[in-house]
């Protein structure tokens, strides 16, 4: 089995390229793969290797300015969730595009996973799902609202088209691990919501901790790994991806005619040219040709 740790931290990293090289070679020292992002505002990101592995590259990572009482999610995967480590330098390390969102300076009220199911059952509580439309089609809470937007910043115009529906109501936010919900608390607190409440630990958390028997989410929750998708008690899900168009697919949907294997799929078949298409069958030419020489097609990338 391999450790999966899901990590972010916001703390002010003066310099992060002096930060990449070093945190790079201790993870590709101990065989850790998978991505990293460093910016001005911090680290995020998921890792997967060997208890041992993992515990090495956290203790690097707890070493860097600011980054000593960081918190991170773990969870085990039976197959290698990642095939290369990145370690990637961004302006953000989650984007939202709002240069003023501080997470630093305020963010909501954090709900402990045994709190949420009773504070988003109260009737003056409206419980956004701060995700992208792709991850929420395959999970949710139950009655929460979907702003159906295709990248995170796009929740912005979605909050400024949307307010008038949340007049008198607290906010309740939610997303996969905590880290969209700290730049989203953050700038509705700015927009002038007096009541902001977010899931501490995120969805993670709470497939982790509270019994499914007592559980209000519907379905699974989308991960940004091969495992692809996580139930309760982070147990390994039903879905796969669509390597055309990276949405979650259900084995079921394998099954229809619209999928071809690293081309297309029931949901993306006409969004592509007949030329993406040419393009995206010889990448997996290439793909399967490398899988029988038993080597990896994506090599190693820091």
């Amino acid at each position: 089995m391999y450790t999966v740790a899901a990590l972010y931290h916001f703390t002010r990293f003066d310099d992060p390229a002096a930060l990449k090289g070093p945190l790079a070679a201790v993870c590709c020292g101990n065989e850790v793969m998978g991505t990293l992002l460093l910016a001005r505002e911090g680290i995020n990101g998921t890792i997967a290797g060997s208890r041992a592995g993992i515990d090495a590259a956290l203790a690097h990572i707890r070493t860097l300015p600011g980054c000593a009482d960081l918190e991170w999610k773990e969870s085990t995967a039976s197959v290698p969730p990642f095939n290369r480590m990145k370690v990637r330098l961004k302006r953000e390390i989650v984007t939202m595009g709002q240069p003023d969102v501080d997470p630093t300076a305020a963010v909501g009220r954090y709900v402990a996973p045994e709190d949420w199911n009773a504070l988003i059952a109260a009737p003056d509580v409206a419980v956004i799902d701060t995700r992208n439309d792709y991850e929420v089609a395959i999970g949710t809470f139950d009655g929460a609202i979907d702003p159906q937007t295709k990248s995170f910043g796009e929740f912005p115009a979605w909050w400024e088209a949307n307010k008038d529906r949340f007049h008198n109501k607290r906010i309740a936010m939610f997303c996969t691990g905590g880290i969209r919900c700290e730049k989203s608390t953050n700038f509705l607190i700015g927009q002038g919501v007096e009541e902001v409440y977010h899931l501490k630990g995120g969805i993670l958390k709470y497939l982790e901790e509270v019994p499914k028997d007592d559980s209000t989410w519907d379905g699974e929750c989308f991960v940004f790994d091969a495992r692809v998708s996580v139930g309760h008690g982070l147990e390994e899900g039903p879905h796969v991806l669509c390597y055309a168009c990276r949405r979650p697919l259900l084995p079921e949907d394998r099954a229809r005619p619209e999928y071809e294997e690293g081309v297309s799929c029931h949901q993306c078949a006409d969004e592509t040219s007949d030329a993406d298409k040419a393009r995206f069958r010889e990448r997996q030419k290439q793909i399967a040709l490398s899988k029988a020489r038993g080597e990896n097609h994506v090599g190693p990338k820091v």
